[in-house]
């Protein structure tokens, strides 16, 4: 096997097996990513960054681990988050365009040590703001599935980009469902995992303690080999999650025992849920009872305005923030022109905002995590629909509507249910169990207990088994 089309049917394991085997080389894998993203980017936009030649220098180089089971895989990396040592790095913004980091991220070097090959870097909404990614300064990033609808945010870059096949898997981060609402869009595998599990350095996690950073992929072993490439405290680290007793890849086929699920397709805000992704989660629920899962309908119960006005503003006031670190990079204040209209409006709540204010947000998050604790002690995961709707149209979710808070409770309706295992630092994954008649695909979302991925990865794995979903591919680039 060596032609592109014959490599993009393979997850990363699959490509990194046909390094050990010899059948190719991993500059062979860098040149077929190349060729799929050549053919495949310019209707969709998901690559913003290419250094062809830089990763095919890198493919000729021994892995640093040759037993890897990702060594020699073409990669991308978001254009948000974890920073690659000179490259540009934009966050999506029109005043981030000459931002070029000189160091990598520390989740950046257990990449390379695993034997990836960053062949570019992805697409992101302006400082990941919103669940679409359609950024002023690169253009929309459009669903493989359905080309006017969204590819979800702020990760939909890389999750278009492995939906499409042009690499097996790409790098994600996620603050409020940022990996998850795209892998929903785009019909993948998106685990946001425990707060603490992967590094973030060198951005500094106290003031961004929602945010996780992760992959996007097309299986759940694949999912499970990027954990266990890149786990694990840094020193210095602000929240470090609970140790494992094992690789996570081993978990993925285990047998997860009789547990006990609670599942709900009620939104704990005001929002209109489709029909759709109320009968995925609920055939999602069917599917683990027949499994043997005792199942029935429950959800957390905590204050759901937390969502709609504490995450509200520290999103305002993470906003403000990246804005004023800009501002002080180049010694001037920015000018309208240089941030979106949805920025602006957050950034205005965050100058409006005090001290006080925000740190009454942060305990009102905090008692919120308290009260959906209990939930877990009775049930070993929780069954939701990954969004309230399916894939919207481009142009929705990066309009303005009045403001900054008015535009994120509009965001929240699309996306109710990711959040909490945001504010809670909870693991959660988004499978692609089922499709709607139009063909868009519909992801079903579990969320386990602090420190728990391994249920999680061996339900994902079980369902995986039970409803296969990697051989499906976007009929614009089937073959």
């Amino acid at each position: 096997m060596s032609g592109a089309a014959e490599l993009a049917t393979l997850d990363a394991i699959g490509q990194a097996e046909l390094v050990r085997r010899g059948d190719v080389t991993p500059r062979e894998l860098v040149d077929a990513a190349i060729e799929r993203i050549e053919a495949l980017d310019p209707a969709i936009n998901a690559v913003i960054t290419r250094f062809d030649e830089r990763a095919r220098t890198e493919a000729e180089e021994p892995p640093p681990l040759p037993g890897s089971p990702l060594a020699g895989v073409p990669f991308l990396l978001k254009d948000l988050g974890s920073p690659l040592a000179g490259v540009r790095q934009a966050g999506g913004s029109r005043a981030l365009l000459e931002n070029v980091p000189a160091a990598d991220g520390e989740l950046v070097r257990r990449y390379k040590r695993a034997g990836l090959l960053i062949v570019g870097k992805t697409n992101t909404p302006e400082f990941g703001n919103h669940s679409t990614t359609e950024p002023v300064a690169f253009g929309p990033t459009r669903n493989p599935w359905a080309l006017d609808r969204t590819a979800g945010g702020s990760s939909g870059g890389s999750a278009a980009a492995v939906a499409a096949g042009m690499v097996p898997a790409a790098h994600g981060g996620d603050g409020a469902g940022s990996i998850r609402i795209p892998a929903s869009c785009c019909g993948l595998v998106g685990l946001k995992p425990t707060r603490g599990r992967v590094p973030r350095a060198p951005n500094h996690e106290l003031g961004a303690s929602l945010a996780v950073e992760h992959v996007l992929t097309r299986t759940v072993r694949d999912t499970a080999a990027f954990l266990d490439a890149t786990a694990g405290r840094t020193a210095g680290d602000a929240f470090v999650a609970p140790s494992t007793r094992g690789p996570f890849l081993a978990e993925v086929g285990a047998e997860p025992g009789r547990l006990r699920i609670g599942w709900s397709a009620v939104p704990p805000i005001d929002a209109t849920v489709d029909p759709v992704c109320v009968d995925a989660a609920r055939s999602t629920a069917e599917l683990l009872a027949s499994l043997g899962h005792e199942v029935e309908e429950a959800a957390p119960s905590f204050d759901g305005k937390v969502l709609l006005e504490a995450m509200g503003l520290v999103w305002a006031a993470s906003n403000t923030a990246g804005a004023a670190t800009i501002e002080a990079r180049i010694g001037r204040q920015l000018r309208p022109d240089e941030l979106e209209i949805t920025t602006r409006e957050l950034v205005e709540v965050g100058r409006q905002m005090t001290a006080l204010d925000l740190l009454r947000a942060y305990d009102d998050l905090a008692q919120a995590s308290r009260d959906i604790a209990p939930f877990f002690e009775r049930y070993d995961a929780w069954l939701t629909p990954t969004l309230a709707q399916p894939p919207l149209p481009l142009g929705v979710l990066n309009a303005s509507y009045g403001g900054g808070l008015a535009w994120w409770r509009f965001d929240l309706t699309f996306n109710p249910w990711n959040p909490i295992a945001n504010v809670a630092g909870l693991p959660s994954i988004s499978l692609p169990l089922a499709w709607a008649a139009d063909g868009l695909p519909i992801g079903s979302l579990l969320t386990g207990r602090f420190g728990d991925e391994v249920t999680l990865l061996r339900l994902a794995g079980q369902l995986e088994k039970a409803r296969p979903w990697a051989d499906r591919r976007p009929p614009a680039v089937a073959g």
